[in-house]
């Protein structure tokens, strides 16, 4: 999958700024197979990217999120789509993905802990490689983490 629409040129501008997406909310149904009932998790991911030369509306981030939540899904699996689709499409300098989620399997089933929130995160090149700015991105999203 790619994002949908065009990513575009970024003007004549060096537009390296890291843009950050907070809080779009998704529903989700988690797959894990026959076994396990499917029951639902729902949360909310923050999405950052440095653009290297391409950048793309901002509303087709959360379409992004949206798409993938639909599947049937694990976290782990969801966090890491939506990292690969925007930097597969765009081929920023890199791309940061957080996603919280409160797990209906845990609230309501076997160990019935009410207010678990499981985090995930996956992260693309300078993300990985520069520890400013992972801690940047980090910083700014921690005043919307649960």
């Amino acid at each position: 999958m790619t994002l949908p629409g065009a990513s575009v040129p970024a003007d004549k501008q060096d537009l390296r700024a890291l843009v950050i997406l907070l809080s779009v909310v998704f529903p989700n149904i988690a797959g894990f197979g026959v076994v396990i009932p499917l029951l639902p998790f729902f949360g909310k991911a923050h999405v950052a990217y440095i653009p290297n030369g391409r950048i793309v509306g901002l509303s087709n981030i959360p379409r992004v999120v949206d798409a993938f939540a639909r599947r049937l899904q694990v976290q782990e699996r969801l966090t890491n789509e939506i990292r690969d689709c925007v930097h597969d499409t765009l081929q920023p300098l890199g791309v940061a993905v957080v996603i919280e989620a409160a797990h209906l399997c845990m609230q309501m089933r076997g160990i019935q802990k009410q207010n678990s929130v499981t985090t995930t995160s996956a992260f693309t090149g300078i993300f990985l490689n520069d520890n400013r700015t992972r801690d940047e991105f980090i910083k700014l999203i921690s005043t919307s983490l649960h």
